[in-house]
């Protein structure tokens, strides 16, 4: 616990700093009405050792849960240089570089994530990131629509049922036409020819919502030979270190969520989104661009390339309402990318391997793999009864996966199963033994 004190006298200091003689006259402009008043109905102060004790007490009550869930935000060690280096004051109160001549280290933190993205997904540029997945794939659609004049998009029904609501919204104000790839087994197959028909882009996720990994090359192939470009969408980045990139695939654009690297899942948020592309769509691209040059002395300097947050003030002419970035979780990401090197490929078979584990200990208690495809650290297992075999399993302090029911009907009793290094051997055994029991 931080401790942070004003004293009296810095308070009457930058109240004389500032003109005014009180702290009530600085809420001047405030009606008297909506003033508080009286003290808030709030419990006895307490001293530091019953705060603390307090917060332990509390903290005690959580049970660590055995996390099984993936499908988009995902459990992964965190390097101890991560939180020591992104809590330094310099980074963690910086917000996006206005006056980049004056933000240099924040610049070149920037640069380097957008680096570890382009070598990633084997694309051209990369921008300084995007608030998470979901609207990364929607700003994908509007470049590539921008880019075709094409009011069309088709989507593989194996893209994250969130994205797609999404993407829907966009399109709705955007007055672009979504229609649906139908798949079969898992994975998108070869999309009819109705659905590519003059559309812009052809959109597809791999892995994909059911742990698939999808065919990037034929399918981005499929949609150059009609004449759209190929969109693909990553929730799960590790994967980039096993699977070969989409850029060199035959992808225009890759989009998705970078949480996994560096940041934590933190009920949910915040997230962090990717988005890279081709030299094509360079200045089409939101958010912020971090270039490399010299300054006049001849030395190593960085700034903002292409774009400047003014261009986007007119809204009706911007390439997008999105002028930021998010600054913090791009800078966890590089700093985790960079003390992870090449050993993402190793995490990356690792996290196979677990998965495959997992699946195999289910197998063994007679619970099959809904789809017979090929997958990187998760997958969809049939559970009979799988609704009240969750809870029960919540209850012994499992997080017990997705269930697919409530987005498919079709897949009432299917549950989508993650792991990662985070998932040892023990944990695994343990809950195929469970299920095994909740399920009779």
């Amino acid at each position: 616990m931080k401790y942070t004190c004003g004293a009296d006298a810095d308070r009457a200091a930058m109240l004389a700093s500032i003109g005014v003689r009180s702290v009530d006259e600085l809420f001047a402009g405030i009606p008297k009405d909506f003033r508080l008043k009286g003290g808030l109905d709030l419990p006895e102060a307490l001293s530091e050792i019953e705060v603390m004790r307090r917060m332990e007490e509390l903290a005690g009550k959580n049970r660590p849960g055995r996390c099984f869930a993936g499908a988009g935000s995902y459990v992964h060690y965190l390097p101890a240089a991560v939180d020591a280096l992104a809590s330094r004051s310099e980074f963690y109160t910086a917000y996006t570089p206005y006056q980049a001549e004056v933000s240099q280290g924040t610049l070149t933190a920037i640069f380097e994530f957008q680096t570890f993205i382009c070598r990633l997904t084997g694309m051209d540029v990369a921008n300084a990131s995007m608030y998470d997945g979901a609207t990364a794939l929607a700003e994908s659609v509007l470049m590539s629509v921008g880019v075709s004049g094409k009011k069309t998009v088709a989507v593989a029904d194996t893209l994250h049922p969130h994205y797609r609501r999404v993407l829907e919204t966009y399109c709705w104000a955007n007055d672009v036409e979504i229609r649906t790839a139908h798949g079969e087994a898992g994975v998108m197959m070869t999309p009819a020819a109705d659905a590519l028909d003059g559309a812009s882009a052809l959109i597809i996720q791999s892995p994909n919502f059911f742990g698939c990994v999808e065919d990037v090359s034929a399918l981005s192939s499929a949609a150059h030979a009609a004449g759209a470009h190929s969109i693909v969408v990553v929730t799960e980045p590790h994967s980039l270190g096993l699977l070969a990139p989409p850029g060199k695939s035959g992808a225009d654009i890759v989009c998705g969520e970078a949480q996994s690297f560096g940041n934590p899942v933190g009920f949910g948020g915040p997230a962090l989104g990717m988005l890279a592309a081709g030299a094509g769509f360079m200045r089409r691209m939101p958010g912020r661009l971090v270039g490399r040059t010299v300054d006049s002395a001849g030395k190593e300097a960085y700034a903002l390339t292409l774009q400047t947050r003014e261009q986007h003030i007119r809204r009706e002419r911007a390439t997008s309402n999105i002028c930021t970035n998010q600054g913090l979780c791009a800078l966890r990401a590089a700093i985790y990318l960079s003390v992870l090197g090449n050993g993402i490929r190793k995490l990356a078979i690792l996290n196979h391997k677990l998965a495959a584990r997992c699946k195999k200990s289910l197998s063994s208690k007679g619970f099959r793999p809904v789809f017979e495809r090929p997958y990187f650290n998760e997958f969809a297992v049939k559970i009979p009864g799988a609704p009240a075999v969750m809870k029960r399993l919540e209850e012994e302090g499992y997080v017990p996966g997705v269930h697919l029911g409530d987005y498919y009907e079709e897949y009432e009793d299917c549950v989508l199963i993650c792991c990662t290094e985070m998932t040892g051997p023990d944990d695994m055994d343990g809950f195929a033994e469970a299920v095994a029991r909740f399920a009779k």
